[in-house]
């Protein structure tokens, strides 16, 4: 395969994931949940969201090119459980689930960065926003499921 063609997979995959999170949408179950006063404004997400899944394809393809087949796999990991972040939490409104699959998504991005470190650096660095967002992204889920018990 090309190397533009394997990139365009890692596009692809991660814009089917993308997908998911335009699919489930906060909605009116969202917006009637309280929430800490540190909650961003819901056009934030929009503007963050897309930057980081293009760092998030450009990243797997670069561990791909680098051969880390382990790291690669993390990549995998972590895309299906941030594509299941959104179903849980404004797909099924389980909050409570949505904070482990968060939960895993943190420790998969973490295995993901400390993987490529090596082989990958520039994949490992394009990784650090997204687990700082998916960190704060966390501890906004944990604040949002003890106040609605």
């Amino acid at each position: 395969m090309s190397r533009f063609g394997s990139l365009a997979v890692f596009a692809l995959l991660t814009l089917a994931a993308a997908s998911t999170g335009a699919q489930f949408m906060p909605g009116a179950w969202y917006a009637g949940l309280a929430k800490p006063s540190w909650t961003p404004p819901n056009w934030i997400f929009p503007v963050v969201w897309p930057i980081l899944y293009i760092m998030i394809a450009i990243a797997g393809w670069l561990a791909w090119r680098a051969r880390a087949r382990v790291a690669v796999t993390a990549w995998g990991a972590q895309l299906v459980l941030n594509t299941a972040w959104s179903w849980l939490m404004f797909g099924q409104h389980r909050i409570g689930a949505a904070f482990a699959d968060i939960a895993l998504l943190w420790l998969a991005i973490g295995a993901f960065v400390v993987l490529v470190w090596g082989p990958a650096r520039a994949a490992a660095l394009l990784f650090l926003p997204y687990w700082a967002w998916v960190t704060f992204a966390s501890a906004l889920n944990w604040a949002v499921l003890g106040a609605n018990p």
